[in-house]
């Protein structure tokens, strides 16, 4: 039996973490962003996020039946990237426009690529995007909380025309606002946050750098501590730094490159939003982040241990034969 053994750098580290756990404590952690939507913008908010979600595990369950491929339903990661995408989308969304953007995150993004671990980028991210550009309209009639106001058509609080220093932060911490099911309550980002950083499930690097960097470049631009806030808390920067940017598959794996890929990430953002034509700008900058990921791990790979450059290696080397002269 021919046995091919895999070498690679140490640490080895042995983990009894399993794909259905590391995805199951992720849903746990997005289950305040849903009670949350859900009394936030009313029952239809919930039957989005179902829709999304079974649509992807429907879709997923079939591509791989017929292909005679393992089916993975059963690992959660359907089942993510349904809640993520529903929470990416306003509560009046058309339950058929949420099917297209399951089967654009499923299908196209990760099956067709060769199923989890193989993905370029996050389902999620990828099926929101391509909603987007295709159905700028629904996904752009923002909804405002049920019993304060009617719906409209633009992101009041990044719009251009709004002063950020009239915002409520008392409301964007609650989420008394208009957007998307996931960016209005950042009390509901927060509480998955801190349980995702208990269980160890991702790492507060990428979060911290991201929502860092965009506080501080709006806090030298504006020159305001309210505004930053309200810049950081606004848009899904939020939820797009906890929920995606921090997929396993799609982010660098070291610290270093961690905390690049954040910065990177946050430095987009907040070009996007000064100076785009844009309000938000978070998924299309964690979708650049996904792609630069290998250029990250390559820029910040670890040394191996007791390597020595070549330059260092060739001073050294007279300096050993001298010694031993000298013996």
């Amino acid at each position: 039996m021919d046995e091919r053994f895999i070498v690679t750098a140490s640490p080895h580290i042995r983990d009894k973490a399993s794909t259905q756990g590391l995805m199951g404590d992720v849903l746990i952690s997005l289950i305040p962003c849903i009670i949350a939507a859900t009394l936030i913008f009313g029952f239809r908010a919930f039957m989005v996020i179902a829709v999304t979600t079974a649509a992807c595990m429907a879709f997923e369950y079939v591509y791989c039946k017929l292909l005679h491929k393992k089916i993975p339903v059963s690992d959660l990661s359907a089942c993510v990237t349904g809640v993520i995408l529903g929470m990416n989308m306003p509560s009046n969304m058309p339950f058929w426009i949420c099917i297209v953007g399951a089967f654009v995150a499923i299908i196209i993004t990760k099956q067709l690529f060769g199923g989890l671990g193989f993905n370029f980028a996050n389902p999620a991210l990828v099926g929101r995007i391509v909603l987007f550009l295709g159905f700028t309209g629904s996904m752009t009639n923002y909804v405002h909380p049920e019993g304060v106001a009617d719906a409209i058509s633009s992101a009041t609080v990044l719009a251009a025309t709004v002063d950020k220093s009239t915002v409520s932060l008392i409301d964007m911490v609650i989420g008394i606002r208009g957007g998307v099911l996931g960016e209005t309550c950042a009390i509901a980002i927060l509480l998955g946050l801190a349980y995702l950083l208990i269980r160890r499930v991702i790492n507060i690097s990428i979060p911290a750098s991201i929502i860092l960097t965009v506080f501080v470049l709006a806090l030298i631009a504006d020159r305001s501590i309210h505004n930053a806030l309200v810049e950081v808390m606004s848009g899904g920067l939020l939820f797009g730094a906890v929920f995606m940017a921090t997929d396993y598959v799609t982010s660098p794996f070291n610290a270093k490159g961690r905390v690049m890929y954040g910065i990177f990430i946050g430095v987009i953002v907040f070009a996007i939003r000064r100076f785009g034509s844009m309000n938000g700008g978070v998924s299309y900058a964690i979708l650049l982040g996904n792609l630069l990921t290998p250029w990250f791990n390559e820029w910040s790979h670890q040394i191996p241990l007791g390597f020595v450059k070549k330059k260092k290696a060739k001073k050294a080397a007279p300096q050993a034969d001298g010694k031993g002269g000298k013996e």
